[in-house]
C-alpha cells in the first residue's frame, strides 16, 4: 500500500512538473507573440498588422532614424537614397528617392511592413496597397505628435518597451529646456533662414517655429503659416536679434549687406543650424531644440553634447 502511495505521489509530482514546464512555455510564447491588431495611421487609414514585422522598408529619413533608435536596424531591409543616419543606414538597400521610390525594388525586398511618411505621393501608396503590401503612415506635426508616433511605431513592431524608454528620455530633455525658459522675460526675436535664393523662412505650424518658442525665443515670422518666401526687406524691418541659418545659407547670412542693420549682424549672433536636426521629425529633433536653446540663450544653455 505504501509503495502504491509513493508511486501515486511520484506520478502526481511528475504531472505537476510537466504542467509547470508547459505553463512556462506558454507564458514565453505569449510574451513573444506578435501583437495582432488594427491601427489607424496618421493618414487616416486602418492598417492591420498581422504579426511582428521582420522585413521593414522605410520611406523617409526620419522613419529610418526612429527604427534604428528602437533597435530595429537588423530588420530594416530598405531605405531611401536620403537615409544617412545612423551610419549603418548607408549600408541598407536603396529603394529610390523620398517621393520617387521605385516600386519594383520595394516589391523585390518582400517587406512585411512599409513605414511611410507625410509627402509620399498618394499614387505610390495606392500602388503598394494594391500589391497587398502592409503600409503604415506617420505624420508628425509637433513634438508631442512625434512622441506619440514613436510609441505607435513601437507598438506595431514589438518594441513598445523600447519606445516608451526612448520617449521618456526625450521628454526629460525637452522639459530641461522648457523648464528653464518658461518664465523668461527676455525672449530674443529670432529669424530662421531655410534658403536664401529666394529667401525662405519657417512660420507657425513648423517644427522650427516650435523649437524657437520652446527654446525661449520669438519667431519673427510667427504670423506666417508653414514654410514660405519672404523679402529680405521684411526680415530687416522685423529686425531679428538672432539669425539661425541652414547649412547652405549660413555664409550668405553672414555676408549679405542688406542684413547689416539687423541686431543679429551687429551683435555677431548669426548661427549655423543643422538641417537634419531641425527638419527631420525623428529622435534627434530634441538635439535640435537643445542647439536652438544654446543659440538663443547661451547665458543659460551650454553647447549640447554630440
Amino acid at each position: 500500500m505504501s509503495r502504491m502511495k509513493r508511486s501515486c505521489r511520484q506520478i502526481f509530482a511528475r504531472g505537476i512538473n510537466w504542467f509547470l514546464a508547459l505553463l512556462s512555455i506558454v507564458l514565453v510564447l505569449t510574451a513573444c507573440s506578435p501583437p495582432l491588431g488594427t491601427f489607424v495611421d496618421d493618414l487616416g487609414r486602418p492598417v492591420t498588422i498581422e504579426g511582428i514585422p521582420q522585413r521593414i522598408i522605410s520611406l523617409a529619413p526620419s522613419n529610418t532614424e526612429i527604427l534604428f533608435a528602437l533597435g530595429l536596424g537588423e530588420k530594416v531591409v530598405g531605405v531611401t537614397d536620403y537615409c544617412d543616419f545612423p551610419p549603418e543606414a548607408l549600408d541598407k538597400e536603396k529603394i529610390g528617392g523620398y517621393d520617387t521610390p521605385v516600386i519594383e525594388k520595394i516589391v523585390a525586398l518582400n517587406p512585411d511592413l512599409i513605414l511611410a511618411a507625410h509627402g509620399i505621393p498618394i499614387d505610390v501608396i495606392n500602388t503598394l496597397e494594391g500589391l497587398g503590401l502592409t503600409l503604415f503612415g506617420i505624420k508628425s506635426t509637433d513634438l508631442d505628435d512625434l512622441l506619440n508616433d514613436i510609441r505607435t511605431v513601437g507598438k506595431i513592431t514589438g518594441k513598445e518597451e523600447e519606445a516608451n524608454a526612448l520617449t521618456s528620455e526625450m521628454e526629460g530633455r525637452i522639459a530641461a529646456v522648457t523648464d528653464a525658459t518658461l518664465e523668461l522675460e527676455e525672449r530674443p526675436r529670432v529669424s530662421y533662414i531655410v534658403w536664401h535664393d529666394p529667401l525662405w523662412t519657417a512660420g507657425s505650424g513648423t517644427f522650427i517655429h516650435e523649437l524657437i518658442e520652446k527654446a525661449g525665443g520669438v519667431n519673427i515670422c510667427q504670423d506666417i503659416t508653414g514654410y514660405a518666401t519672404i523679402s529680405i526687406e521684411e526680415v530687416v524691418a522685423r529686425n531679428p536679434e538672432v539669425i539661425i541659418a541652414s547649412e547652405l545659407s549660413y555664409e550668405w547670412a553672414r555676408n549679405e549687406t542688406l542684413l547689416e542693420n539687423t541686431e543679429a549682424r551687429q551683435n555677431n549672433r548669426i548661427y549655423q543650424g543643422d538641417d537634419d536636426l531641425v527638419q527631420r521629425p525623428g529622435p534627434r529633433l530634441v538635439t535640435g531644440l537643445e542647439w536652438f536653446a544654446h543659440f538663443i540663450h547661451p547665458e543659460i544653455f551650454e553647447e549640447p553634447e554630440d
